[in-house]
């Protein structure tokens, strides 16, 4: 299998210049800055296929053509490096390992976009990829592939690291740019959308970390080339990170369509110490379970949301048959709980009463009347909510409920059980 993202990584000292340089480093966005038209790069970016890598799965090239050419306000490209969601660690590795990727890809986002700065919001807790980025960033400018005629042409771009503000909530595109503007990271209402009205009320694009990282293969080997990668209408390969109960957790970089089984039981060596796999989450905590009978869905964005899942962040959570679903629900719970920004009353109020009324349950405290009343707490908050964090609740808690609702009747009925199974 070809590697994309993840093709630098395990080379020595990768996250320099030196290195980069040494692996076609740049040449991708000197055939873009001086043999190609802004709109021939971005029809490029979109025969691919490439696909948002952050969790909504939206047509990059498509995103990037809605920024209107003729507006005369400075034009932004942002990175969303926040990787909040929990179960996901693909980004981390971009950053640390391979920042020039990032860099180029920026660099030829930008141009194509008609953008002349880029800013990198990177999640406030990744020390090591904030330095690591930071000196990516000085590296290219010593060297001329940032700052005023890059590579001999006229085109300028300026590139600014920025550290999160340690909110969830600020992975959310629109909070994330009120977190950049150094206001408090509440969601806007859309429309507008950040393509006509974003940071600083000008034209914007915000792209993931790993979506940008694909970008300058892409211009290198052609869009037909990543497209045969994929699966239909998912260009490329995915990042997917596994962790909990399997024998090899981990980063994988796999062909987008790959599925879930082969995923656990290929490529991360199968389940910890030989148990037996009870559930799985497909994309970050968000993402509604997955129970063993739906291991051959393909890991992309159509596939799972067919099944009633999403790819979300790429982020595979695996549990085996000892795990306690109230348990785990009562965690997923509590983090929502404590993430909602409080902008909307459903999500506020909600996400609090939800964590309450399993936390009573897991406890031992719980009635019939507790569970038979969270279906309708989570439908009022779902849709509900300015952004998408309140249908994340509602997703997932409905999941466990729904999927695993005789450990949450054996908890009501046998209240003992909690004092006893942790």
């Amino acid at each position: 299998m070809e590697k994309v993202v993840t093709r630098n990584f395990g080379r020595k000292d990768s996250h320099t210049l030196d290195a980069y340089l040494g692996q076609k480093g740049y040449e991708a966005a000197r055939k873009a800055l001086t043999t190609m038209t802004p709109a021939q790069v971005i029809d490029e970016v979109k025969k691919s296929n490439l696909r948002g890598l952050g969790g909504a799965g939206f047509p990059t090239g498509m995103k990037w053509s809605f920024i209107p050419a003729a507006n005369p306000n400075p034009k932004y490209l942002v990175i969303n490096g926040d990787e909040g969601e929990p179960g996901t660690f693909k980004d981390k590795y971009i950053f640390e390992l391979d920042p020039h990727a990032l860099l180029e890809g920026i660099l030829i986002a930008c141009y194509a976009i008609g953008s002349h700065k880029a800013y990198i919001y990177i999640r406030g807790e990744y020390v090591k990829s904030i330095a690591r980025v930071q000196a990516a960033i000085d590296e290219a400018y010593t060297k001329g592939y940032l700052g005023q005629k890059i590579m001999g042409t006229e085109f300028y771009c300026d590139i600014v690291v920025h550290p999160g503000a340690g909110a969830y909530i600020c992975g959310e595109e629109t909070a994330l740019l009120e977190s950049l503007e150094g206001k408090k990271g509440f969601p806007r209402l859309k429309p507008p959308f950040p393509a006509v009205i974003g940071l600083f009320g000008c034209p914007t694009v915000i792209n993931n970390v790993e979506t940008i990282a694909n970008v300058g293969p892409i211009i290198l080997n052609g869009a037909e080339w990543f497209s045969k990668l994929g699966s239909e209408k998912n260009g490329g390969n995915r990042l997917f990170c596994l962790s909990g109960h399997v024998a090899k957790p981990g980063v994988y970089e796999v062909p987008n369509g790959t599925t879930l089984r082969d995923l656990i039981y290929v490529h991360a060596g199968g389940m910890r110490n030989g148990k037996k796999l009870k559930a799985v989450i497909p994309g970050g905590i968000s993402a509604p379970l997955l129970t063993p009978d739906q291991l051959d869905v393909k890991m992309d964005f159509d596939s799972l949301k067919a099944i009633g899942s999403m790819a979300g962040s790429g982020g595979v959570i695996v549990m085996d048959e000892t795990t306690d679903m109230v348990w785990t629900a009562m965690i997923a719970a509590r983090f929502y709980a404590h993430e909602s920004c409080g902008q909307c009353s459903p999500c506020r109020e909600g996400s609090g009463w939800v964590y309450r009324n399993i936390k009573r349950i897991y406890d031992g405290h719980g009635t019939a009347t507790d569970l038979q009343n969270l279906p309708g707490i989570v439908n009022n908050i779902g849709g509900n909510t300015i952004c998408a964090f309140g249908d994340a609740t509602t997703m997932c808690i409905s999941s466990y409920v729904s999927k695993f609702r005789s450990e949450f009747e054996n908890r009501i009925k046998k209240p003992e059980y909690a004092q006893t199974h942790h």
